[in-house]
């Protein structure tokens, strides 16, 4: 039986170089990219959204009943609201950046997808768009965020932080809190669109893609 399953596993891989199987393969990812982005880069997409809704940062979490008792509720709710509506607006970005990480996959990259785990797709967009996502997102999260008081006090008291060791560097501003958090919420949701093609292939809006991944069920 090994051996029957391991020759499968053989074909599947030696099918990649086919055209077909390459182009269906493609077309999950950006089918997958394209409806994660979809989902999250609304109003609420982020916000409304247990999953991916983004807190405070973890520095101000610590705090947080002390915040509200201080009278500060309203500004740590409106910091919360904010966090969430730059994540909302700043993913769509990602929209053009994740197609060319598709058209550049190399034939090493599909075997890697096709054969490996249950998050190498989620994976392979990780590896090759993350550092040129942040760049892109930075910007537009710090330009909603900078608005909100709390999150100026915060940025203060965060980078002092930052430069004694005691919080992470990524966590020593709210917006770069907030891109990695943007990062992981749309890496998320590409993990689940990929999790609904490897499990229920013939849901798959094209032929081809219920093809490829048909074959691997």
């Amino acid at each position: 039986m090994f051996r029957i399953l391991n020759c499968f596993a053989l074909a599947v891989i030696a099918a990649v170089v086919n055209a077909d199987a390459s182009s269906g393969l493609k077309r999950a990812l950006n089918d997958g990219s394209i409806a994660a982005v979809a989902k999250l880069g609304v109003e609420n997409g982020f916000f409304a959204n247990p999953q991916v809704k983004i807190p405070l940062p973890p520095a101000l979490k610590k705090v947080e009943g002390a915040l509200r008792l201080a009278g500060m509720k309203k500004q740590a709710d409106e910091l919360v609201l904010s966090m969430n509506r730059a994540a909302e607006a700043a993913v769509p970005e990602a929209k053009q950046l994740l197609a060319d990480a598709v058209s550049k996959m190399t034939v090493q990259d599909a075997k890697g997808i096709l054969t490996g785990g249950q998050t190498s797709v989620t994976d392979y967009f990780r590896r090759t768009t993350s550092a040129q996502l942040t760049q892109r997102f930075l910007p537009i999260v710090k330009k909603q965020t900078e608005r909100v008081g709390l999150a100026q006090q915060y940025n203060s008291l965060a980078g002092q932080g930052a430069s004694l060791g005691l919080i992470k560097k990524d966590q020593s501003t709210v917006e770069s809190y907030v891109t990695q958090k943007s990062l992981d919420g749309l890496y998320f949701m590409i993990g689940e669109q990929e999790k609904a093609f490897r499990t229920n292939p013939l849901g798959a809006s094209s032929d081809i893609v219920k093809k490829v991944f048909g074959a691997l069920k």
